[in-house]
């Protein structure tokens, strides 16, 4: 299998469960591996290494967003293409080869490549409810970013425009369920700062020169109507929305547990993030903001 013109980066913290199975996936296809670590303390390091992958210290700025887009500002990066995965994500076979086929010959006027991603959960591939997510993940040199947020953070090109592969790339932690949960409540934190900022009319709008993918800008404005609609009606609503209209329950007991814990569970834990701010704060903006920023220190 030829290597192809891509630097690849992943963002990475004590993350021996999946290291070895992303990097080994990486190698098959692209030129350059970096990983950029915050001073992980299990075997990361060591395995990135021992396959090939470069390992870069650097401490934790407060998001995903700053981390990478410190990377592009002082990685080394030689190649055309540069390709974002997390540790736990990795690209199909069918990828892979449709990655091999189109890029060398991709037209100069295409800046960035989406690709859709299956979640795969407790080891089933839950086929309904989101499926597919959309993302943009892969951009030539100087022509990508993220945009600065704390959740739900997407690529945004400066010129050019993107297009949509075929195949998958696949979301598949290995963590336990109790570490899972314990993500999704930071995940909560990040997100209800978000809410609270965009109330307060401080949340990032998007810039004139950033092209976002058609995926990313509707989802955007569907999550701004969401925050809209009532408390805990709603993260109840969207769980209805997932499992039934949209056929999570057809995954079987694992489709129940992804649309409980992702639509219902975590949306509800959002929920009670807002609900205490308001109690405390009402309606007060700069109260808000201080309480935002309240917990943005935690």
């Amino acid at each position: 299998m030829e290597t192809l013109d891509i630097t690849a980066i992943v963002l990475t913290y004590n993350e021996e469960l999946h290291i070895r199975r992303c990097v080994e996936s990486l190698r098959q296809y692209v030129t350059k591996i970096y990983v950029v670590d915050c001073h992980s303390i299990d075997a990361t390091c060591p395995i990135a290494e021992s396959l090939g992958a470069e390992v870069i210290q650097h401490n934790w700025p407060g998001n995903q967003a700053e981390q990478f887009n410190w990377a592009l500002d002082n990685l080394k990066i030689e190649t055309e293409w540069v390709l974002r995965l997390d540790a736990d994500e990795y690209l199909l076979p069918e990828l892979i080869e449709e990655l091999q086929k189109r890029v060398p010959t991709m037209p100069k006027d295409v800046s960035g490549i989406e690709f859709k991603r299956r979640h795969i959960f407790m080891g089933r591939w839950v086929k309904h409810g989101v499926y597919p997510v959309v993302l943009l993940r892969m951009f030539r040199k100087d022509c990508g970013r993220y945009d600065n947020r704390l959740m739900d953070e997407h690529i945004v090109l400066s010129r050019g425009q993107s297009i949509v592969f075929e195949n998958d790339f696949c979301d598949h932690s290995l963590i336990s369920i109790e570490d899972y949960c314990r993500k999704h409540l930071d995940y909560a934190r990040r997100e209800a700062i978000e809410e609270l900022e965009d109330y307060c009319g401080l949340s990032d709008s998007p810039k004139l020169n950033q092209i976002y993918g058609k995926q990313a800008q509707e989802k955007r404005k569907k999550k701004s109507r969401f925050y809209k609609k009532p408390l805990f009606w709603r993260s109840f609503c969207y769980f209805l929305y997932r499992y039934f209209l949209k056929g999570g329950f057809l995954d079987g007991k694992e489709g129940f547990l992804f649309s409980f814990i992702q639509g219902w569970w975590y949306r509800t834990i959002v929920d009670v993030k807002v609900f205490g701010a308001k109690k405390a704060c009402g309606n007060d903006k700069e109260k808000l903001m201080e309480y935002a920023k309240m917990l943005r220190e935690k």
